[in-house]
């Protein structure tokens, strides 16, 4: 089958690594055949690293030797760059996150299915080392069941770039990191939610969020706690996760950390008091190591394939995307629930 053939639109950073690492990495399924920013320095090094530039996006649309195009720009112009691109003929990958809100990601998505082009976005923390470590988890139960997760990316560095300190371009945490790990957490858990609560940080000045926490209790009883912080300079796990029989703890991502499970032994004596303060604890002693025993982290390997191979998939065989477009719907509709319980603490 032949290559699609792609057009970057936006070549920033994430446009960039795009058309510079990601496509080019599935070189017998896809091309980059050029690139399209508003930005003359951008335009630039474009023609550097050898893509052709396109003068306007009217250009790139009318072009009929293009197959698919990936947006890359500011948020507030995902929904008409992929109306316009999906109504000219042409398949479509969306940065996330795909839209401002639901109501925008419900036009693009009428327009996909009357025009019968695919349209995915790329959610590709799904793919990340220390997320298929925690799926592993809960989907094989080394320690148990697992009733509470913890997933946090702190930073001290603030919110980063210009337009993301603006409302009107859709900037500010919960829609730069929020998605994705919210992604992450839905695509885990197969329930719904009964309850979110919600705390945004504007302690930096900005219009928009540089930070938030969620609570966020699902209908199985699992319960999970989701942080984003730019003003950490001392950062919590990645990950902190409990099972039934134990709980593991991802720092970062170097995959630093440990996972601890209870033998069940019946023999052991009870634990006893420790110093603690000024006082006596039995309850919060450590246990003895007959008790515990630390297990090795699982291999973290997706059974999926790439995104971008998927992509190629879904076009020329009809297969089943990873990232269904309802679930990126239920994602954005969290985040919307997100910013509601948000605003009863402003």
């Amino acid at each position: 089958m032949s290559l699609i053939n792609f057009v970057v639109v936006g070549y920033g950073g994430m446009g960039k690594y795009h058309a510079d690492a990601l496509i080019s990495n599935e070189k017998e399924l896809l091309q980059v055949v050029g690139v399209y920013d508003i930005d003359r320095d951008r335009q630039v090094v474009a023609d550097t690293f050898g893509h052709q530039v396109y003068s306007s996006f009217e250009a790139v649309l009318n072009d009929e030797t293009v197959d698919a195009i990936l947006i890359a720009t500011p948020n507030d112009s995902h929904k008409e760059l992929a109306i316009a691109a999906l109504e000219a003929g042409k398949h479509v990958v969306c940065e996330k996150p795909v839209t401002m809100n639901v109501a925008e990601l419900d036009e693009v998505l009428a327009v996909a299915e009357a025009t019968g082009k695919v349209f995915m976005v790329h959610q590709n923390r799904r793919w990340d080392p220390d997320f298929l470590i925690i799926r592993r988890l809960f989907k094989e139960k080394p320690i148990g069941e697992l009733f509470k997760i913890e997933s946090r990316v702190q930073g001290a560095n603030g919110i980063p770039g210009d337009w993301r300190h603006l409302e009107a371009h859709g900037g500010g945490m919960l829609l730069d990191w929020g998605v994705h790990l919210l992604d992450q957490l839905l695509w885990l858990i197969d329930s719904d939610i009964k309850h979110v609560y919600a705390d945004l940080s504007y302690v930096l000045g900005d219009e928009v969020d540089d930070g938030f926490v969620a609570y966020i209790t699902f209908e199985n009883g699992v319960r999970a706690v989701v942080e984003v912080g730019t003003t950490n300079y001392t950062a919590l796990p990645r990950w902190y996760v409990q099972g039934l029989e134990g709980s593991a703890t991802i720092k970062d991502w170097a995959m630093n950390g440990e996972i601890i499970r209870a033998t069940g032994r019946t023999d052991i004596a009870a634990p006893t008091p420790i110093q603690a303060g000024v006082g006596l604890t039995k309850t919060m002693a450590p246990p003895s190591e007959e008790a515990t025993e630390q297990l090795e982290f699982p291999e973290p390997k997706a059974e999926y394939e790439s995104f971008y191979r998927n992509f190629y998939n879904v076009v020329r065989k009809d297969a089943e995307p990873i990232v269904k477009n309802s679930e990126v719907r239920r994602v954005m509709k969290l985040i919307e629930t997100i910013f509601e319980a948000g605003k009863v603490l402003v």
